[in-house]
């Protein structure tokens, strides 16, 4: 018997999204367990450590399907890691709906179908995984396409810029500074961005302002 398509699931829900240049949109968001880092700053360890929800892609769909219009952002944890996130980005996409991929970019994007909008990580140092970032990616990015640095400190952020200086990227392109406001005060990040006059976006979590208290489900 043909075994139907299924994923692990930390969680599914509807919010505002707090990151991307989506931010302040409505979205629905699917969390897919499992991640290939460890990072120090994780602010969703719990995909990664808790048993996830097995769920068939028509539940997922399904689930999509009753927030119709709204674009979907895959994140997790390391959504690439499920062979499965493949044929859910492509279901979405023939569904007509916007879709997000959030991923760590430790793994190639070479398999992300065209239309999907990939946000990527560059791990900085103080995340523990700084030499996790493929640098091929940088070669399969769309014009739609985004990258995030998380920034905890002066080494960070000058990491990050040496990091766009030496890599520079054909077109222009959405570039994310966002502070880790544990260890940075985003006014800080905002004072050396000015300083280098440099062509990125300071990003704040949308959502951990709205709702401060929430560890999950925002």
């Amino acid at each position: 018997m043909k075994t139907l398509p299924a994923l692990d699931i930390a969680e599914l829900f509807f919010s505002i999204q707090g990151e991307s240049s989506y931010a302040g949109q409505p979205c629905v968001f699917i969390r897919l367990a499992g991640c290939n880092l460890q990072c120090n700053f994780c602010d969703a360890r719990y995909a990664n450590e808790e048993v996830p929800t097995r769920r068939s892609l028509a539940e997922i769909l399904a689930f999509a399907a009753e927030y119709p219009g709204f674009p979907v952002e895959i994140t997790g944890g390391e959504p690439l890691l499920q062979e499965e996130v493949y044929q859910l980005m492509e279901s979405l996409l023939a569904g007509g709906r916007r879709v997000l991929l959030e991923t760590n970019g430790s793994l190639p994007l070479d398999r992300v179908p065209a239309g999907v909008v990939k946000i990527v990580d560059v791990k900085c140092p103080d995340s523990g995984t700084g030499e996790s970032f493929d640098r091929n990616n940088l070669l399969l990015l769309c014009p739609e396409d985004e990258l995030k640095f998380v920034i905890s400190s002066r080494d960070d952020y000058n990491w990050a810029v040496d990091f766009l200086r030496l890599q520079p990227l054909p077109g222009r392109r959405i570039i994310h500074f966002s502070p880790m406001t544990a260890l940075l005060e985003p006014g800080t990040l905002a004072d050396w961005i000015l300083a280098d006059r440099l062509g990125v976006r300071l990003q704040i979590q949308l959502h951990k302002v709205l709702w401060p208290e929430a560890d999950r489900g925002r």
